[in-house]
């Protein structure tokens, strides 16, 4: 069964930098889960697809909230993908989840059938 972790939220100011980690598990080829994505959520709005890394590895896809700023990367090896924020803004507050199994729209999160726990990401200014 195929599982994934997140981990490496935490409180930070404005203009700081957090590496969010996600360890997949359970996955015998890298094409059972297309692409790996991250999503972002806080009360009472909808889940927002904010970058995602294709199963190969070579196509990136960022929303334009974080354009520039995160950067999305796969260390397959270590079956973890990573999310690297920059600059962050108080508005990138929320609970960061890791997802797996899209392989139409990367920024659906219907499309995504594994969701990690999410962990929490607080900036302050």
């Amino acid at each position: 069964q195929a599982q994934l972790e997140e981990s490496g939220g935490g409180s930070v100011q404005a203009g700081g930098s957090l590496t969010l980690s996600c360890i997949y598990s359970g996955y015998t080829s890298r094409y059972q889960y297309g692409y790996m994505g991250w999503f972002r959520q806080t009360p009472g709005k909808e889940r927002e697809g904010i970058a995602a890394i294709s199963s190969g590895g070579g196509t990136t896809y960022y929303a334009n909230s974080v354009k520039g700023r995160f950067t999305i990367s796969q260390d397959n090896a270590k079956s973890t993908v990573f999310l690297q924020m920059n600059s962050l803004k108080p508005e990138d507050t929320a609970s960061y989840y890791c997802a797996a199994g899209a392989f139409y729209r990367w920024d659906r999160p219907q499309e995504y059938n594994t969701w990690g726990q999410g962990t929490q990401v607080t900036v302050s200014s």
